[in-house]
C-alpha cells in the first residue's frame, strides 16, 4: 500500500497538466460542430444525402483526453448514413473507399482551411493548423428482420476495402456505464476516469514514447480491468492500479475488445503493448519506495516526477515548505539569541552600546 500521501499533489497535477482545460474543450467542440456543418453543406452541394446520425466517440466522448504540448489531439466524430443513401449515380452500393471519398470531397469547400481533408484507412481526417485533427469514420446503417420478425439494426464501418460491423458508440456506453460501477464508494465517482487519464499521460510523457505507445482504448481497457479504487487518494489508486496492470501484462499482452466479442485490440506479442509494459515496470521499480514506511514526502514526490518526466511534484513540495522556512528564519532573527549574537537587520538604525551608568 502506498504509505506517503501525495494525493493533493496528484490532484493538482491532474487538474493543471493532465485533464483538458475548458478553453481547449470549447475550441474542440467548436471545430467539431463546424466540421459537421461543412460536411452537410458539401454533401448538399454535391447532390448527396446528408448523414442520418452523427456521434462523437473515443476518448473525446468518454472524457479521457489528456493535454498534449504539441496539440496532438484526435477527435473522433462518426457520421452514419442509411445504407440506401450510400449509392452511386447508377444505384450501386458504394464501396467503403468510395464512401470515405465522398465525405472527403464534401469537406473540401474553400481555401479557409490550411489543410485539405484526406482519406485514411478507417476514416476521413481533417487536420487543423493548431496541431489537432478530427477523424470522421463513415458508417452505414443496415436494417434487417430476425426470425421473430423484429427489426435488427447493425452499423458497418467503411474500413479499408470492407464494410465491417462496428459501432464505436458501444465502446463509449461500455466505459460510461462501468465508471459508476467500479467507483462505488469513491468520493466523487470519477476516480477511475482520472486514473485513466493519468495512465494515458504517463504512456505519452516522453515525446519519443508517443509513436510507440498503445492506443488510448488499449490503455483504457487495461485500467478498467485492473482498477483499484482508493477513496480520496488518487496517487494510491494510480500506484495500485499500475501494479495490477503490470501483473496482468506479465500473464498476457493480449487485450480483448470491450464490446465486440472475439475481437482483439491487441494480440499476444503486440509491440506497442510490450513497450508500455517495459516503461511501466521501470516506473514501478522506482515507485517501489512509496511502500517503504521510511519514505519521506520529498522522496515520494521526486519519484512521481521521474515517472511523469516532470518537476511538477517536487515544485509543489518547495512551494509548500517555503513559507515554513521563511517563518523559521524570521523567528530566529527576532530571537534574543539572534540579538545577542550581533546579527544586523537591514534598514534598522544601529544603536551603540551605552557605557555603564548611563540611563
Amino acid at each position: 500500500m502506498t504509505i506517503v500521501d501525495c494525493g493533493t499533489e496528484m490532484g493538482k497535477y491532474h487538474s493543471d497538466k493532465v485533464t483538458l482545460q475548458k478553453s481547449d474543450q470549447d475550441e474542440m467542440r467548436k471545430r467539431r460542430d463546424a466540421g459537421r456543418t461543412r460536411l452537410e453543406k458539401g454533401l448538399e452541394r454535391d447532390g448527396y444525402p446528408v448523414p442520418n446520425e452523427t456521434a462523437s466517440q473515443g476518448s473525446y466522448a468518454m472524457r479521457t483526453m489528456v493535454q498534449d504540448a504539441e496539440n496532438d489531439y484526435d477527435i473522433d466524430d462518426g457520421t452514419y448514413f442509411k445504407k440506401d443513401n450510400l449509392k452511386d449515380a447508377d444505384g450501386n452500393q458504394l464501396t467503403p473507399y468510395a464512401a470515405r471519398l465522398r465525405a472527403c470531397n464534401a469537406l473540401t469547400q474553400d481555401d479557409r482551411l490550411k489543410h485539405d481533408a484526406k482519406v485514411h484507412k478507417n476514416c476521413v481526417r481533417q487536420a487543423y493548423p493548431e496541431g489537432y485533427h478530427i477523424d470522421i469514420p463513415v458508417y452505414r446503417i443496415v436494417t434487417s428482420t430476425d426470425k421473430d420478425g423484429k427489426t435488427v439494426t447493425d452499423y458497418e464501418l467503411a474500413s479499408e476495402d470492407t464494410w465491417t460491423k462496428s459501432d464505436a458508440r458501444g465502446v463509449t456506453r461500455w466505459f460510461n456505464n462501468i465508471v459508476g460501477d467500479l467507483n462505488a464508494g469513491e468520493d466523487d465517482g470519477n476516480q477511475m476516469r482520472r486514473v485513466t487519464r493519468l495512465t494515458k499521460k504517463f504512456a505519452r510523457s516522453r515525446t519519443k514514447w508517443k509513436k510507440d505507445a498503445p492506443s488510448g482504448i488499449c490503455l483504457t481497457k487495461l485500467v478498467v480491468e485492473c482498477f483499484v479504487a482508493q477513496s480520496g487518494r488518487d496517487d494510491a489508486a494510480l500506484h495500485e492500479t499500475w501494479k495490477a496492470i503490470s501483473n496482468r501484462l506479465a500473464e498476457s499482452l493480449e487485450i480483448e475488445h470491450p464490446v465486440l466479442r472475439g475481437n482483439l485490440l491487441a494480440a499476444e506479442g503486440d509491440d506497442k503493448v510490450e513497450f508500455f509494459q517495459e516503461c511501466l515496470d521501470d516506473a514501478l521499480e522506482d515507485l517501489a519506495v512509496l511502500d517503504d514506511k521510511n519514505c519521506t514526502k520529498k522522496k515520494a514526490l521526486s519519484e512521481w516526477d521521474k515517472a511523469f518526466d516532470t518537476t511538477f511534484f517536487s515544485d509543489q513540495y518547495v512551494e509548500e515548505n517555503q513559507p515554513k522556512r521563511a517563518a523559521a528564519v524570521a523567528g530566529s532573527l527576532l530571537s534574543p539569541a539572534a540579538v545577542a549574537s550581533g546579527l544586523s537587520f537591514p534598514n534598522r538604525p544601529v544603536v551603540p552600546n551605552k557605557p555603564a551608568g548611563f540611563a
